[in-house]
């Protein structure tokens, strides 16, 4: 089905998360309908963008993405460092081929104006992307992966690739000679599921990086008792692992309390 488009006034700006640089968001929407709940869609909601979640999860094409990038590009060239792909949707959006093929076209403009991407998923990475004479072997790729668990993803990421399809895709561009990465966050409680971290760990332990964060705005989460604990423990249980597999690593704002 083919899907809606809107067309907005800029497409590039200047990221405020902690780990990144300048971002874009091609797409309004996201059908993974992942319930933490959706940081992205409760700020949309909040301002207006949408009105519900089923809106939400519908998503929509930016018909004049590529015109914009083409006219942004050489405005703010000299001061980005490299562009992420995404924070309020998907780039890679499982079995969206609309989506995946403006990502696509747009890594490749970037690209070619020596840009760099990092890029995070919960979808799966196309084989293109493996192409090094095609795309930047500058690039980042990175999936989501806070469990190993297909019946934790089916209740919070439902509409989401399978973990075990999306280590798969970022092995692969791994093997190709590219830089990967992980976000595990937002990680959940035990008292959402209970499992081993270091066997996630273990999972991408081909990785270059890994970032951690807690689960936030989860009430559920927010409710187990010992929260706090928890969270400084596995922070400690990341920094050790990654220290060990010479893994770069971030832990993210609020998620280690002393």
């Amino acid at each position: 089905m083919k899907l809606l488009e809107i067309q907005r006034k800029t497409l590039l700006y200047k990221s405020e998360v902690e780990y990144a640089d300048f971002c874009l968001n091609h797409i309004e929407g996201c059908s993974h309908g992942c319930k933490y709940p959706c940081y992205a869609y409760m700020m949309k909601r909040r301002c207006g963008v949408v009105k519900t979640y089923k809106e939400w999860c519908s998503p929509k094409i930016v018909s004049n993405a590529l015109e914009l990038l083409d006219k942004e590009i050489p405005k703010y060239k000299n001061k980005i460092k490299c562009v992420h792909l995404c924070f309020s949707t998907d780039p890679f959006m499982y079995e969206q081929e609309q989506v995946c093929d403006l990502s696509l076209k747009i890594i490749d403009t970037l690209n070619k104006n020596n840009i760099r991407c990092t890029v995070l998923t919960k979808g799966v990475f196309p084989s293109e992307l493996g192409n090094r004479n095609g795309f930047s072997n500058k690039n980042e790729y990175g999936i989501t992966l806070v469990s190993l668990n297909e019946k934790f993803r089916e209740e919070f990421e439902p509409n989401s690739a399978k973990f075990k399809d999306r280590i798969d895709s970022l092995k692969y561009l791994h093997k190709k000679g590219f830089k990967t990465w992980v976000s595990m966050e937002p990680y959940p409680t035990p008292n959402l599921i209970k499992q081993d971290l270091i066997e996630i760990l273990e999972s991408v332990s081909f990785v270059d990086k890994i970032v951690f964060g807690k689960l936030n705005y989860n009430i559920k989460s927010s409710e187990f008792k010992y929260n706090k604990e928890f969270y400084n423990s596995l922070t400690l249980t990341v920094i050790k692992f990654c220290k060990k597999n010479g893994i770069d690593y971030h832990i993210k704002q609020g998620t280690q309390n002393q």
